[in-house]
């Protein structure tokens, strides 16, 4: 249980960003979402100097541009719903290549994609810097409920079980003949997803009786020193720091 879990999303590395402890990089991250979605849409500048400031962390970080841009795709349905805003919205309409478009709609449309996709490149780069099972644990650190913690610690922990384990169920279908293609084979889907529920419940109720055997009282075991210095939560400052005098500066030109 205490080693590491490497997920797809993290990319291991020496960087002064993935040396800063968890809870750092989760509390700088929530800052800068906050200062991000409190400027004004029509402060294009803001968002210009908040990209910049992603560019620079990822240059950092050492992260690929490919590397981020693959895993931008998680944000396509944000996109997709900001291009339908404009042709749907009411008000003041201009027209554009000769399709009308709202005003209004495009201000939304633009105000939703600026910002979460700054908000998206901001989770990429703490998830591909901070490895899940320390993320948990920082966290933990700043406060969290415990039994929360503990919840997604294990969700994590036996997520790719559970996803091997529907990969036999798969495999043991297929060789048996079966390949859905169909709204006449959903019955046999829905009792495979009831099979895949009782084995999960039943894995989950060895591991909390394995668990009490060796002393669980309802805590997990602290097996890493997670301290941050005053040095490291300056260092992780810069990121909501450097956001908020770009804010201000904006709002000193506006």
């Amino acid at each position: 249980m205490g080693a590491g879990h490497h997920h797809q999303l993290y990319r291991p590395g020496d960087t002064p960003v993935h040396r800063l402890p968890p809870q750092c990089k989760l509390v700088a991250v929530a800052c800068f979402a906050l200062v991000v979605v409190a400027t004004p849409r029509e402060w294009f500048a803001a968002f210009a100097l908040y990209a910049l400031i992603l560019v620079a962390v990822a240059l950092a970080a050492r992260l690929p541009l490919a590397f981020v841009l693959r895993r931008m795709v998680i944000e396509l349905p944000f996109v997709l719903f900001a291009l339908v805003i404009p042709f749907i919205g009411f008000g003041e309409r201009v027209s554009f290549m000769g399709v009308s478009l709202s005003v209004a709609g495009l201000w939304a449309g633009w105000n939703i994609l600026a910002k979460a996709t700054l908000g998206v490149v901001a989770s990429i780069l703490l998830a591909a810097t901070t490895e899940p099972r320390l993320m948990l644990l920082g966290a933990q650190r700043l406060r969290l409920p415990p039994l929360l913690v503990q919840i997604a610690t294990f969700m994590l922990r036996y997520m790719d079980v559970i996803l091997d384990e529907m990969r036999r169920m798969r495999v043991a279908r297929e060789s048996r003949g079966f390949v859905a293609k169909d709204v006449r084979h959903i019955p046999v889907i829905a009792r495979s997803a009831g099979a895949l529920f009782i084995r999960s419940y039943e894995r989950g109720e060895r591991v909390h009786l394995a668990m009490l055997s060796r002393g669980y009282t309802g805590s997990m075991p602290i097996i890493q020193d997670l301290s941050a210095s005053s040095r490291q939560w300056l260092v992780a400052s810069v990121l909501p720091g450097a956001a908020l005098v770009a804010l201000l500066g904006t709002w000193g030109l506006a």
